[in-house]
């Protein structure tokens, strides 16, 4: 067993447990886009970010596929963690403004604004449906093709694929799929409609002050 320290409490795990896995398991909530426990971890849309170290020297990491080990220090609630995945979420929103997952995530982690411009796309390139196609379905139908701004997921060649069972898998796993409530002529790029009203505890404190999901004591105020 590997002893280590997560937000403050000395927890211990089997050898070769994710940070991501770790915190699940001790009910602490971690959102990501990229991740799902059937499938290998992807490590893609990075919403899963963690602190690990201490201070100044403190890195983050993507807790999905980061091995916990003997005597590391994780910080899953940070104010800074906190502030890089309302700016993740913020630039998720921007490029799939449909997606009802996308925007629930947005509201849950009090993401009030979008500065960058609204591309209306349908993929985030999270990579769910490649490895549902490859992993669970052994149909390797689809993949990732093309790098940076040309990056996309496709058949090969563009063209329908043989291997290709129309099972659903890959509308079934992706984040994007799932339209948001007010449809696809919605007015504005946020939607804030699941909005908490109470205000987050790390604007007091450098870190959260429960890990409950929702917060019972912001939910009262």
């Amino acid at each position: 067993m590997i002893t280590f320290t997560l937000n403050g409490l000395e927890v211990a795990v089997e050898e070769g447990t994710t940070l991501l896995e770790t915190a699940r398991t001790y009910g602490i909530e971690i959102p990501t886009l990229c991740n799902d426990e059937a499938l290998s971890p992807g490590s893609a849309c990075r919403l899963c970010v963690v602190e690990v170290g201490a201070a100044p020297k403190a890195k983050l990491v993507a807790s999905c596929d980061f091995k916990a080990t003997e005597g590391l220090v994780v910080r899953t609630h940070s104010n800074r963690v906190m502030k890089v995945r309302k700016t993740l979420l913020e630039m998720y929103v921007a490029t799939a403004p449909g997606s009802k997952t996308i925007q629930c995530l947005a509201s849950k982690h009090h993401v009030t604004q979008v500065r960058m411009r609204p591309r209306n796309d349908t993929c985030i390139l999270c990579g769910l449906c490649v490895r549902m196609c490859s992993e669970q379905m052994q149909g390797k139908a689809i993949d990732f093709v093309s790098r940076g701004e040309q990056r996309k997921i496709t058949t090969a060649f563009a063209k329908k694929s043989d291997d290709c069972r129309l099972c659903g898998g890959c509308m079934y796993i992706c984040p994007v799929c799932m339209a948001r409530c007010q449809g696809p002529q919605a007015e504005t790029t946020l939607c804030n409609a699941c909005l908490n009203s109470a205000p987050p505890c790390n604007d007091k404190f450098s870190d959260v002050m429960c890990y409950m999901d929702p917060c019972v004591a912001c939910e009262q105020k």
